[in-house]
């Protein structure tokens, strides 16, 4: 049976890892993909410039004819060199057949820079007698000596090349395209837990680990926006300045007043005139509603290198915000997500119910998101303004539909493959004001977007 003839036979298979790289791969981009194969999952990337590269001639000699437009050359991984570099390296099930892994990897290493996503494609060693079985039955191409490595094989082989592994995910539960029973499978039973473990295919974002000496000269040369919303927090709005550090080579502090009923938009112009010698203030009085109107409105004036939500009730204190800076500007995290259960949190500060709705809800977005999340509802975040705009031009695939801001950037960061840690935070009382936040109608919307986030990235 011809390699095209085999495509077509599993042809259910090969369309759901081309619509998971799809997912993930932003279109545009230069990509490299080992082990190219025939070709048909590089060109429905739409890449910028694509390159694959495959040990099989007569697989090599198919994709030209097919694609002309992309390059494919017949290489070996093992001695492959280039003095391109590419933004996204693909090994879909490559990682099985490769005799040495570990040169592959450091030659992979190469082509990488530190925004480059690695996405790797793998059998769950589970199904090995099972693929035995259908290649004796031919429905399955028959390959020998292959690599039967399980998740921990591979993070360990990418760690020693100097990779780390962003997230991990099963999906596929039933390879054959089968009315209904393939549906029920793989797309209700397949994401849930449990159901999970037993999928046959495997993925693995990773990425280049961040190097010590770029990342101290980071931390001294980049510069930093605090964006802070404010309604009706006239009390707090001094506080925010002279609780604030220094961040990075130049800190730029945003003000973003959102139809208080109180003098807030009055007490951010006093402190802006007093403190404009100490600090570069900008304020701006929000023409939509809402916080995540507010956030994005003051992400469009910041000029920073990183980006950091401050909210303005100084529940989280300023004197915090070095850590979200400094993260970020390391690259130790490309998307920070404050945490306030690391360290102990008064009844006043956060009440018994709110702190099980937030466990609750941080549980599901770390199902959600392939991330594990202790907090889920710390309004502070950092994150570089490179990658918010990369999420900001990628918006379109979730839509407006987040009133708070906190999760457009979480889910968009997720889709995008970044790095996401928890930067533990010392949460406190307010003393001035009230919560602006109705919690119970608030919660269901939350509920609602975890509903929409499953719909647009775990069951796809």
């Amino acid at each position: 049976m011809t390699l095209e003839k085999w495509r077509k036979c599993n042809l259910y298979y090969y369309r759901d890892i081309e619509k998971f790289y799809q997912f993930l791969i932003t279109p545009n981009s230069q990509i490299l993909e080992v082990g190219s194969g025939m070709g048909d999952l590089l060109v429905c990337l739409n890449p910028k410039y694509g390159l694959g590269i495959d040990v099989n001639s007569q697989a090599i000699e198919i994709a030209r004819q097919k694609f002309p437009e992309l390059d494919f050359c017949l290489e070996d991984a093992e001695y492959f060199r280039s003095h391109q570099v590419f933004e996204y390296v693909l090994l879909a099930n490559t990682v099985s057949y490769v005799k040495n892994i570990q040169r592959v990897l450091s030659n992979l290493h190469k082509v990488c820079k530190p925004s480059t996503r690695v996405i790797l494609t793998f059998h769950n060693p589970a199904w090995e007698i099972i693929l035995n079985l259908a290649t004796l039955l031919r429905q399955r191409m028959p390959i020998h000596s292959l690599n039967w490595l399980c998740f921990e094989d591979i993070e360990n082989l990418l760690n020693l090349e100097g990779f780390e592994v962003i997230s991990h995910t099963k999906r596929m539960l039933f390879p054959k395209r089968f009315p209904l029973l393939s549906w029920l499978c793989n797309k209700i039973l397949a994401p849930l837990p449990v159901f999970n473990n037993l999928c046959l295919t495997e993925h693995i974002v990773a990425r280049i680990r961040p190097n010590n000496i770029d990342a101290q000269r980071n931390i001294q040369n980049m510069t930093c926006s605090v964006i802070i919303p404010a309604r009706n927090e006239a009390g707090n709005i001094e506080g925010c300045l002279t609780q604030m550090p220094k961040l990075g080579k130049h800190t730029e502090i945003i003000f973003i007043e959102g139809h208080s009923t109180d003098n807030t938009w009055e007490e951010i112009q006093r402190v802006q005139v007093k403190y404009d010698q100490q600090w570069d203030i900008k304020i701006a009085q929000q023409t939509g509603k809402g916080k995540g109107d507010a956030v994005r409105e003051g992400f469009a004036m910041a000029t920073g290198d990183i980006l950091i939500i401050l909210d303005s009730d100084l529940t989280v204190r300023p004197e915090d915000l070095v850590y979200f800076f400094q993260a970020v500007a390391s690259s130790s995290c490309e998307f920070a997500n404050g945490c306030r259960l690391i360290y102990p949190v008064s009844r006043k500060a956060m009440p018994w119910l709110n702190r099980i709705a937030n466990r609750f809800f941080a549980w599901l977005l770390s199902y959600l998101l392939n991330t594990k999340i202790k907090d889920s509802l710390c309004g502070t975040k950092a994150i570089s303004r490179k990658n918010y705009l990369r999420i900001a031009g990628n918006r379109s695939y979730f839509g407006e539909f987040d009133p708070f801001g906190d999760f457009d950037l979480l889910f968009g960061a997720a889709k995008l493959g970044l790095q996401i840690k928890d930067i533990p935070v010392r949460y406190v009382p307010r003393t001035y004001g009230s919560s602006n936040i109705h919690h119970f109608k608030e919660g269901l919307i939350l509920f609602k977007m975890c509903l929409y986030a499953a719909k647009k990235i775990k069951f796809v």
